[in-house]
């Protein structure tokens, strides 16, 4: 029987244990700011900023909320932006992508300070991860690390393909598993005889962004299988990039759509806004 990973629940134990540490450091005499920037209305954009609004608050993170219009130019959001950096109480800048079509999303990405950046977007963040030095990481495929760690997947040895090469999810996440000693095979829209490729995974995960991409042809018996994708079938009910019903009884643990890796993604951000004092030594500032 396949065992479903609860990714509602990991991520209320995080937020419950990062909401101690905040704690623990308040005691200390070290707060930590969370600055939000959003550019236009975007309804999806809108309910990610007030859900992370919402952890703040539970956690204990100040929340600076920047809500401008679409019109705002590029060079506004880049002062914004330039402004926040040097400010000594905002140890996190998030700004919310998508951007209005002008606004170049790399620019603004780039101007954001590295020691700042808990999206974990910004070159020196993905080359820190490269490298294995401390920085922030990108919260999805974070999140999805913690999910494997405290489900206690073994991923020492483990042969893992991730479906998906983008620079948010499918690339850092490679990068990740390299990190707990995985055999890595990225997979994406030119490689050839994907079946036979994943079939091969002891851990398959899918960022293809394509409803029910995946059915059991994919999937090896007894795989553990993430699923990142999110979206609305012909009932409009959410649904991911794997097809649940015809994979979940050949695996030995799966991540449903909802309540799998989503979840996960802001209790990541929370943590990396945490992790800020480390990258920061704002705890060596304040001896």
């Amino acid at each position: 029987m396949a065992e479903i990973i609860d990714g509602k629940k990991v991520s209320t134990d995080l937020k419950l244990e990062l909401k101690e540490k905040v704690a623990e450091y308040g005691k200390q005499g070290i707060s930590i700011c969370l600055a939000v920037i959003q550019v236009g209305d975007d309804k999806a954009s809108s309910v990610y900023v007030r859900n992370k609004k919402k952890a703040c608050e539970f956690i204990g993170i100040k929340s600076l909320s920047y809500e401008l219009p679409e019109s705002t130019t590029e060079e506004e959001l880049l002062n914004l932006v330039k402004e926040l950096n040097e400010r000594d109480d905002v140890n996190g800048i998030l700004v919310q992508l998508p951007l209005p079509r002008h606004i170049d999303e790399n620019k603004v990405i780039k101007t954001i300070n590295p020691l700042k950046d808990v999206d974990g977007f910004h070159p020196a963040s993905v080359g820190a991860l490269s490298i294995g030095n401390k920085g922030f990481i990108s919260c999805t495929p974070y999140g999805i690390i913690e999910l494997l760690k405290r489900y206690n997947v073994e991923m020492d040895g483990k042969e893992c393909v991730v479906i998906g090469r983008s620079n948010i999810v499918g690339k850092p996440m490679s990068m990740l598993m390299l990190r707990e000693n995985a055999t890595v095979t990225v997979a994406h829209s030119h490689t050839k005889y994907l079946k036979e490729i994943c079939k091969r995974a002891d851990i398959l995960i899918v960022a293809i962004g394509k409803p029910k991409f995946i059915d059991a042809d994919y999937v090896k018996e007894g795989a553990v299988v993430i699923d990142v994708g999110i979206h609305r079938n012909d009932e409009n009910k959410l649904c991911g990039d794997v097809d649940f019903d015809s994979v979940m009884p050949h695996t030995s643990a799966i991540t449903p759509v909802p309540g799998g890796v989503g979840p996960m993604t802001i209790a990541m951000l929370m943590k990396n806004c945490v992790n800020a004092v480390e990258i920061q030594d704002i705890k060596g500032k304040t001896k």
